[in-house]
């Protein structure tokens, strides 16, 4: 995080002595980045926070990828997922949770989406492996953690650091829909965006009012109390999980000081750019971790060069995979491929993409974008998780050659597949 914060009770001077009302000293626990050398967090512990009381095996369920070969265009359809018995990513049949019922879409060994309908509140889980962002498609929800607690729903980016202790309390009367992205690196915003000292920037379509962090400690009592943690081990893709408990409960921080905590970033936030002509995808970042960027195209206006095209040029990512999520709007470029809202399309690296044939033409005159999608570009190809494999369309890839023989009946039908 760009910006230092309070919250509760600390000391004036980091490692010195502190002492609660009872007159035993504070237990200072530090959660940082990079070793000792980058952005971190001090927090003061009622009792013992490396005091553990016993390990298992949580068995990840779903975690195998499967290559994209022979490469070809992807339409994967989230909303026809299911969450029950024999696919709730737990295994136990019950309600969902936004922890252990995910259900992996796409991955490689930088970054990982998922996908999950949560209306069950989660266990404690901390990701051991890398920071995550959870991007709330509907609903609403309490992230609780060791920080304190985040009110989060539609719209909400909220960017979890590596190691922290937390859980997701659905809200309301809907299922909580995250779509959320798994780092094996730090997810910050774009070095670009920030002044060398670390503040945002006058460019930043984005400033620190617009970022939302906890307001005040969380005290909770318990002992032996069980936390999911995902780590580093021997399941597929170098990634295995233990349910580790700590000895007394993690909420026990009467404060904490630092620029190391969650927080939320609602996409209504993003001031976006626009020009008299089609702007690139990297006016569109929020985020980035290492090897991969995530973006938000949000409602807009159009381009209004008089002879502009409002509708991206066609395009080869030589070096990225493109990854769409469809949340919101009506997204012009993709009408007619049978992309709708919970959709995710995939663009490879060194296959061209752009406007669906007709969309060109039909754009023309088009004075505001009312869309939102979120983008992810990876710059090692992604596989397919189970989930990804069990709602894919397999007639997307050649969506657009049926387009354009039906603009060109002189080519002749096109089977589908």
């Amino acid at each position: 995080m760009p910006y230092f914060r309070t919250v509760g009770t600390v000391p004036r001077k980091r490692h010195t002595q502190f002492r609660q009302p009872s007159g035993e000293l504070y237990y200072e626990e530090m959660i940082g980045e990079e070793g000792f050398s980058s952005t971190f967090s001090l927090l003061y512990h009622r009792g013992v926070p490396a005091a553990f009381s016993g390990s298992d095996d949580w068995p990840l369920p779903g975690q195998e990828l499967t290559p994209n070969h022979p490469i070809r265009l992807l339409h994967l359809k989230l909303h026809d997922l299911g969450y029950g018995e024999g696919s709730d990513g737990g295994g136990d049949g019950g309600a969902p949770d936004a922890v252990r019922h995910r259900r992996l879409v796409l991955g490689n060994d930088d970054v990982r989406v998922s996908y999950v309908a949560a209306t069950a509140p989660s266990p404690l889980y901390r990701n051991a492996i890398g920071d995550e962002c959870l991007y709330l498609e509907s609903g609403r929800a309490v992230l609780e953690s060791v920080f304190g607690a985040v009110e989060a729903g539609e719209g909400d980016f909220v960017v979890i650091p590596r190691g922290t202790v937390h859980r997701w309390v659905p809200a309301g009367d809907g299922p909580l829909r995250a779509y959320c992205v798994e780092a094996s690196s730090h997810i910050v915003p774009p070095a670009r965006y920030l002044s060398r000292y670390g503040q945002l920037t006058e460019f930043a379509p984005y400033s620190e009012r617009d970022l939302f962090g906890p307001a005040e400690p969380l005290i909770r009592e318990g002992r032996d109390v069980p936390v999911y943690t995902k780590h580093r081990g021997p399941g597929p893709g170098g990634i295995a999980g233990s349910v580790v408990c700590a000895a007394r409960h993690p909420f026990d921080v009467d404060g904490w000081a630092g620029c190391l905590y969650p927080f939320r970033f609602n996409v209504a936030d993003f001031e976006p750019v626009v020009g008299r002509i089609h702007q690139p995808p990297p006016v569109h970042q929020v985020f980035e971790g290492r090897n991969f960027v995530m973006c938000a195209f949000v409602p807009r206006m159009a381009d209004y060069h008089p002879d502009g095209i409002p509708v991206p040029y066609y395009h080869v990512n030589a070096d990225s995979d493109e990854v769409m999520f469809y949340c919101g709007g009506d997204y012009a470029a993709r009408r007619g491929s049978g992309i709708g809202l919970g959709s995710v399309s995939v663009h490879p690296a060194g296959l061209g993409h752009g406007p669906m044939p007709g969309v060109m033409e039909k754009a023309l005159g088009t004075t505001f974008h009312q869309e939102l999608a979120i983008m992810i570009d990876t710059f090692r190809p992604l596989s397919l998780g189970e989930a990804g494999l069990a709602c894919a369309d397999d007639g997307y890839a050649t969506a657009a050659a049926r387009v354009l023989d039906q603009l060109d009946p002189s080519l002749g039908a096109r089977p589908a597949g």
